[in-house]
């Protein structure tokens, strides 16, 4: 999208967030808005169609730190006038004086001082020396207009030969969520999931020119993407007006399209969940996020993974942990129990004498590593006491007291009861 459109954007309202709310704020608004709003959970509602439109499109811009940053700095600028016949910050108000050699200097937009090498594309330097001051429009502002989205930056030096740096910036990132089952996490599984945003057209395949044509190279600029134009001592380069800086034009433009080479469409793909993710992990996939204009490349695909417990298993690292309960026998005499694993059962040996709570280990039983090992199967014995016995058992237990004190056996004999 071109800077010059972000003039009447209000992006942060978009989202229903404040200009200072800060990036885990923004994430959780726009992942509100895009679950509500969702054209998959609201067929044929066009207004909500639009406003999952709209917070993608606002997400794309506020949710990345650097084109947050621009567009920061560009309202700000709208806001104090900086684009008017007075120049930067008002009259009076422009480039704010003594530059030394070497120096970067700075000027003043609205009150607050900026980097003099922002404007110009990032210089380290001066050679600038005087004081400045109003009427800077004409000559500055021709350097933001009609700069697109991934077009270029524009240079300036004193005595001509302008440093000039392309941006040619790919589609933005998309992020999804999705939720998996506790043993499809640790497994690893593959999942369609479905995403409505722009996508490459495919009348055009995403170049932009109608079938059976392409773009050509600009004469304005070569095919460079910039002009150059000296205006006393200074040389300035700038976006080519007639390309956007793209370097290319379309004389007959996608019909589909209208020449930006995509279209917001619907589309499913696949994604391999690997074994082992945890709940809230990431998992990236390149090149599957928006399509770029014009053939430039897509971003990513940022897929959060939810994972639902179980009701027999938890997770510590790799480690699985299931508690199973035994009787009293089980571990006064010892024995052999039977546990369930991820894919099948095995037993599990309980020693002669184990206390209540006691965890033992089953190797190689837990969660897959990346490096083809896996974690352990950690099985805690907890002693479950019977309600209802008939007299006969009843009986037996009395006698086994009896034998128990006549042993000597004290269940308290080290506990501290004060």
């Amino acid at each position: 999208m071109a800077q010059k459109e972000w003039a009447e954007k209000d992006y942060y309202a978009d989202l229903g967030v404040s200009s200072t709310a800060g990036a885990d704020e923004i994430k959780k608004a726009y992942r509100k808005i895009a679950r509500e709003n969702h054209p998959d959970a609201n067929p044929g509602d066009a207004a909500a169609e639009e406003r999952f439109k709209k917070a993608s499109e606002a997400y794309s811009v506020i949710g990345d730190k650097d084109h947050r940053k621009e567009y920061d700095e560009f309202k700000a600028m709208l806001a104090s006038g900086g684009f008017t016949g007075q120049g930067f910050g008002g009259a009076g108000q422009g480039f704010r004086g003594g530059y030394g050699t070497g120096g970067t200097g700075g000027f003043t937009t609205g009150g607050s001082t900026a980097d003099f090498s922002d404007i110009f594309g990032g210089g380290t330097g001066g050679g600038f020396s005087g004081g400045f001051s109003g009427g800077l429009g004409d000559l500055f502002g021709d350097m933001f207009s009609g700069a697109a989205d991934g077009g270029a930056g524009a240079g300036a030096s004193a005595g001509g030969g302008g440093r000039r740096t392309s941006r040619r910036t790919r589609g933005a990132d998309v992020e999804t969520e999705i939720t998996l089952d506790f043993r499809e996490a640790t497994k690893g599984v593959t999942v369609p999931i479905r995403l409505t945003n722009a996508a490459a057209c495919t009348t055009c395949h995403g170049s932009g020119a109608a079938p059976g044509t392409e773009a050509t190279r600009c004469s304005t600029c070569s095919g460079s993407g910039f002009v150059s134009e000296n205006r006393g001592a200074f040389g300035f380069s700038r976006p080519c007006p007639d390309c956007s800086g793209t370097g290319t034009r379309i004389e007959d433009p996608c019909s589909d399209c209208g020449g930006s080479g995509r279209r917001t469409r619907t589309r499913t793909i696949t994604v391999r969940v690997p074994a082992g993710v945890v709940d809230g992990q990431k998992v990236r996939l390149a090149g599957q996020g928006e399509a770029g204009e014009r053939g430039r490349p897509a971003g990513d695909l940022f897929v959060t993974v939810h994972v639902r417990p179980d009701r027999v298993f938890t997770r510590s690292g790799d480690d699985l942990e299931i508690t199973v309960p035994v009787s009293f026998t089980e571990l006064v005499l010892g024995g052999t129990i039977t546990v369930p694993t991820l894919d099948s059962r095995v037993r599990v040996r309980i020693p002669q004498g184990a206390a209540d709570g006691t965890t033992l280990r089953v190797r190689g039983r837990g969660v897959s590593k990346r490096n083809g090992a896996s974690g352990d199967l950690l099985v805690t014995v907890k002693v479950s006491v019977p309600k209802d016995l008939d007299e006969g058992a009843m009986s037996a237990l009395r006698r086994y007291a009896e034998e128990e004190k006549r042993s000597g056996f004290d269940p308290r004999a080290n506990w501290d009861g004060r």
